[in-house]
């Protein structure tokens, strides 16, 4: 039987509330679990955890968390949420950029790392293309509103705005959604300086960088949108598809490896 895809999301740590319960939290929302089951993959959530280099093994000699847990993923999904914090790509925080959350920026930049290592399909959204963007030197826009010709990309407080977003056809994710798309946009920041390995894939019409891939690889894309939101199984099943070729050749390396 064969088994199907394993698909990592990263979670928020957070103070949450439900019946009388009132604590630290991991969470997300269920959108992204919904999107990756319903397009075949087995969603694992992934909550934050402290102390998480990129690096392997620690200088202890024990195999880190991150390296363990993404080894046995088949597909990475970063989800959205707050600001990174700007001293990662070197700048000091906009009056509107949001408090630092440096445990779940290391955590992710981690994840990314990892699987980027393993040429394992990644999709990054909003935030997380963001952390893709950063991860290969890039910058970020801290404020749209007050950058020249940019429209605000988020309608209100917790109230998505729909933007056509034009995209590269010959390239994800347009090889999968076409020519231009309809999406659900929540953001106040976006990409600035390209990372270096990273071409543009789409363009709001205020010509804000909307999706990135990473040049070379078979599936690793960042789009600014929130697909989930949209309940846009086409590029979730794109991520299980990859994720299950992903799986197949890792199972023959290691088959090969096995053999005397």
């Amino acid at each position: 039987m064969t088994e199907l895809p394993l698909i990592g999301i990263s979670t928020y740590r957070e103070q949450a509330s439900w019946g009388v319960w009132d604590v630290d939290a991991a969470v997300l929302p269920y959108n992204y679990v919904d999107c990756v089951a319903a397009a075949g993959g087995v969603p694992l959530l992934l909550p934050p955890i402290q102390n998480n280099r990129a690096a392997d093994v620690s200088a202890a000699g024990t195999r880190r968390p991150v390296a363990q847990l993404v080894s046995n993923l088949d597909a990475l999904v970063i989800s959205g949420g707050p600001d990174a914090n700007p001293a990662l790509y070197g700048e000091l925080p906009h009056a509107e950029t949001g408090p630092a959350r440096d445990q779940r920026d290391e955590w992710e930049l981690a994840l990314l790392a990892a699987a980027l290592d393993r040429d394992m399909p990644v999709l990054a959204i909003c935030r997380g293309a963001q952390l893709l963007n950063i991860t290969f030197g890039g910058s970020l826009h801290q404020h749209l509103p007050e950058v020249s010709g940019v429209v605000d990309h988020r309608a209100g407080t917790a109230v998505f705005t729909s933007t056509r977003v034009s995209l590269v056809p010959e390239s994800l994710p347009g090889s999968v959604l076409g020519l231009s798309v309809d999406v659900s946009c929540y953001h106040h920041q976006a990409i600035a300086k390209l990372g270096a390995g990273l071409s543009v894939t789409g363009r709001a019409p205020d010509g804000t960088i909307e999706a990135v891939t990473v040049d070379g690889r078979a599936f690793a894309v960042g789009v600014q949108w929130h697909p989930e939101v949209d309940r846009e199984l086409r590029l979730f099943a794109a991520l299980v598809e990859a994720a299950a070729q992903f799986k197949s050749r890792s199972r023959r390396c290691k088959e090969e490896l096995s053999q005397p």
